[in-house]
């Protein structure tokens, strides 16, 4: 077992402790206050204090961020070292407070601070210590871990890791449903006043399928190569500038959710009014359980539309326990700097939650409308992001809509282009 002492304890230590040891690095361990028990003990130890030991084992001197009990703006200066930007520079026999580094970026302290919003009302990317930088592109907490598992090892050469293993899961935000089909009568007529369509008639006439219906191509793809994607539902019971999917309660949407039910996970997708509701996103919900016959426990933001700490304690306040939202709706990269899913802290009420967050680095709509990419393009940074992973053994997680992945003609290439990164995994 590892001992690690400090001369006072907390929830943010504990949390930060339970992330790295026991869910990354895969040991037992143990906190102590106890400095007389830590100086008798013979096994593996790790002195994250400012107290000096004759036999401390591994030394971290310890920043004070752990053991503050408010939010305020953090003396960060990054620095490099074993190849990679870290902050909290400290001295003992690590570089730098990688307890408190970590912490700062998985519970996504500067977001609490005051900031800058983009035209969504959403935290702005270019306010993160990521971007700023020149990290974002990277798992570095990750990273922060292995280098850390290789001086515990150098210390103690007896220590046994389990660490996790690469995986990657595909994930679907389905929030047009169909492109003409199943919208009624008044809003194709309305559609093709707009903008006259062949396509349009020959999908309504059944002579054509429609351009957004890629599920059966996802479902062969799946099978094909053994993948457990999870799909996330719009349905937003009015319609709205950022909500357009079609009617909830409408048959085929119904059939839709319960046939994939079927077969996958699925969660909902709050819809953009549901922003602040508790009482609209369990609605929403509860229209996708009614659908499947099935309890909901996992949910992603729609538009990525977030802010802390309120989103999350109105997803866990409606029952959701899983979260696919950390990420961001305007540049592909790693917003809290980890390939891997970790439970939220609650900052204000200085709280471990029971809600796990997966993060995802890929989105299409940002490579595509965002960051100009062409599909070629966008299968480079999808290369460079299954790198990252592995290299870390992370979790890969990406975002597609399912009109990206159809035939519409201003996507084209991006389902082959889907197709060929699968394959090549």
């Amino acid at each position: 077992m590892l001992l690690i002492y400090s001369s006072q304890t907390s929830y943010r230590l504990q949390y930060i402790c339970r992330f790295i040891f026991k869910e990354q690095l895969g040991i037992t361990y143990s906190l102590t206050l106890d400095a007389d028990g830590f100086a008798a003990h013979d096994g593996p130890k790790i002195n994250y204090s400012r107290h000096d030991f004759t036999n401390s084992g591994l030394e971290i001197r310890n920043a004070s961020l752990l053991f503050e009990n408010d939010i305020h703006e953090q003396p960060v200066e990054c620095f490099e070292t074993n190849g990679s930007k870290a902050f909290y520079k400290t001295t003992g026999d690590f570089p730098f407070d990688i307890f408190a580094a970590s912490f700062y970026l998985l519970c996504r302290y500067e977001e609490y601070l005051p900031h800058k919003e983009d035209m969504y009302g959403r935290y702005a990317h270019e306010n993160s210590l990521a971007f700023r930088e020149g990290f974002l592109n990277t798992p570095l907490v990750n990273t922060w871990i292995n280098n850390f598992a290789k001086a515990l090892l150098a210390k103690f050469p007896t220590l046994n890791f389990q660490l996790p293993e690469f995986s990657f899961t595909p994930t679907y935000d389905i929030d047009i449903a169909y492109s003409y089909k199943n919208k009624g009568m008044l809003r194709n007529i309305g559609g093709f006043v707009r903008s006259p369509s062949m396509e349009r008639l020959n999908v309504i006439l059944r002579l054509k399928k429609d351009p957004y219906d890629c599920y059966d191509f996802l479902d062969q793809l799946h099978a094909k190569n053994g993948l457990r994607p999870v799909y996330f539902f719009l349905v937003a019971a009015m319609r709205s500038r950022y909500d357009k999917n079609i009617y909830p309660y409408a048959y085929p949407m119904w059939q839709l959710m319960k046939e994939h039910a079927k077969k996958y996970r699925i969660g909902v997708h709050p819809s953009w009014r549901s922003f602040s509701k508790t009482e609209l996103i369990r609605k929403e919900k509860n229209i996708i359980e009614t659908a499947t016959k099935m309890q909901i426990d996992t949910s992603r933001q729609h538009y990525i539309k977030l802010a802390m700490p309120q989103t999350f304690r109105l997803l866990l306040d409606a029952g959701i326990t899983e979260d696919y939202s950390v990420g961001y709706g305007s540049i592909n990269g790693f917003r809290a700097s980890v390939a891997s899913s970790f439970y939220w802290y609650d900052l204000v009420n200085e709280q471990i939650t029971g809600l796990r967050l997966h993060p995802f680095c890929f989105m299409d709509a940002n490579s595509f409308f965002e960051q100009q990419h062409t599909p070629e393009q966008a299968f480079e940074e999808l290369l460079h992001y299954q790198a990252e992973c592995k290299k870390v053994n992370g979790k890969m997680i990406t975002i597609f809509h399912n009109n990206f992945l159809g035939t519409g003609k201003e996507f084209y290439g991006w389902r082959k282009m889907y197709e060929h990164f699968i394959a090549q995994l």
